[in-house]
């Protein structure tokens, strides 16, 4: 079969590449070069024209170019790596045999293909089982979602599965008006919103609260069972409005953290204004991407995005103990000794080990990385002139345990 030539990466099957690339050949009107200015334009928007950004860009002929050969494929991948993290009896959780999905803001069906790849890959006798009901408020988006399903399963051999999409502005369905193929397939096993909030309400008083009644409206429509995923880029600005909405949420006592947070307690980050909590996982980009990244001088060897995965059980990514830790940085080398930025329950601390203190017990630290979830016997935090010291540190006899890596680290 033609995809066979397209060369697999980490978290995107050669079978996708294959499909984005012949939609694309069938709708995308403009050359290489328009192609990569575009995707520049694109770019400077999402990052630091933001109030520039219309939420009908992708009506517009250039842009949808751009995010069908560019932004689909990078997006696709912060999905496939979020996938793997749900709970691995992810998708038979629920009593009934049906899988249904809601792929909000969905543009040309991000999230619909992510999953539709994920059950092709590792559970392919479920996909028979599958509706995905994608929403967004452009209609060319939600054809070329329309056209992209129906490649990738015709590529694939597949021919169950369905993908239902309906038009309409989420800004005005948080008003209550939701009603057709959204509530008749509900409730969800699985919500996606990705990269969607950040765009809603510019106009609103206060964009948070705002976006906050929208996941709990959301959450309402969410199986008992289900997943609520959020991804949002990994700007500071839009990082720290998602952890805004993440306490927001948990006050109002709409949901419980999955992952990342191993807490239920206001988002330490939020304590210092210039902080923010993202992920940067390492990845290869596909020669499509790298080809576009040279042309405009783009260096992306690692996708950077914040995320929040939401239920209403109280089910979550390992057992939270105090300690236990997320490393929420990159493992720093100073003189001496390394260290890195870690959070959990007690709050976010930097934590450290003396390299003259390495020994088999605390090896483990040598492998942190953003990410990771992490076990530390004992921390101490000594005392110098009466005040404790701010950075945490591990002994030479402290045994470290890395519980969960970043899939492909540690």
């Amino acid at each position: 079969m033609a995809f066979n030539q397209h060369r697999a990466v980490p978290g995107l099957s050669a079978l996708v590449l294959s499909s984005i690339e012949q939609v694309a050949a069938d709708s995308v009107r403009i050359g290489r070069d328009r192609t990569a200015q575009a995707v520049a334009d694109l770019s400077r928007l999402f990052t630091k024209d933001r109030a520039a950004l219309n939420i009908g860009y992708l009506d517009h002929a250039a842009h949808a170019a751009a995010y069908l050969r560019y932004f689909l494929r990078v997006n696709l991948c912060k999905i496939r790596m979020l996938l793997d993290e749900l709970p691995r009896e992810w998708p038979d959780q629920g009593s009934g045999s049906s899988i249904r999905i809601l792929d909000v803001g969905s543009g040309p069906g991000v999230g619909s293909l992510a999953v539709l790849d994920w059950l092709h890959e590792h559970r392919p006798e479920r996909i028979k089982d599958c509706t995905v009901v994608a929403v967004d408020a452009s209609a060319d988006a939600l054809k070329q979602a329309g056209k992209l399903w129906e490649t990738y399963c015709r590529e694939s051999g597949t021919t169950a599965g369905r993908l239902v999409t309906q038009e309409g502005n989420l800004e005005r369905m948080s008003k209550g008006a939701w009603g057709g193929q959204i509530e008749q397939q509900a409730p969800y096993d699985l919500i996606i919103t990705a990269n969607c909030l950040n765009e809603l309400f510019p106009r609103h008083s206060d964009p948070v609260q705002a976006n906050s009644e929208l996941i709990a409206q959301l959450l309402a429509r969410l199986a008992p069972a289900g997943t609520m995923m959020i991804v949002e880029p990994a700007l500071r600005e839009t990082s720290r409005a998602l952890h805004q909405i993440r306490d927001q949420l948990l006050q109002e006592k709409c949901c419980t953290i999955y992952s990342p947070c191993l807490h239920e307690n206001r988002c330490p980050a939020l304590v210092n204004p210039f902080d923010w909590c993202h992920e940067e996982r390492p990845w290869e980009p596909p020669s499509e991407i790298q080809a576009i990244d040279d042309q405009v001088g783009f260096i992306k060897d690692a996708l950077k995005f914040s995320y929040l995965l939401l239920r209403k059980d109280g089910r979550t990514v390992v057992d939270r103990k105090p300690e236990v830790y997320r490393v929420v940085s990159e493992l720093r080398e100073l003189k001496g000794e390394k260290r890195a930025w870690l959070c959990n329950e007690l709050g976010r601390s930097e934590i450290g080990r003396q390299d003259r203190l390495a020994s088999p017990a605390n090896a483990a630290v040598d492998a942190w990385h953003r990410g990771a979830i992490v076990q530390i016997e004992r921390v101490v935090r000594k005392e110098r002139e009466g005040k404790v010291s701010a950075v945490g540190r591990i002994e030479g006899d402290v045994n470290v345990q890395i519980l969960r890596p970043v899939e492909g680290l540690g």
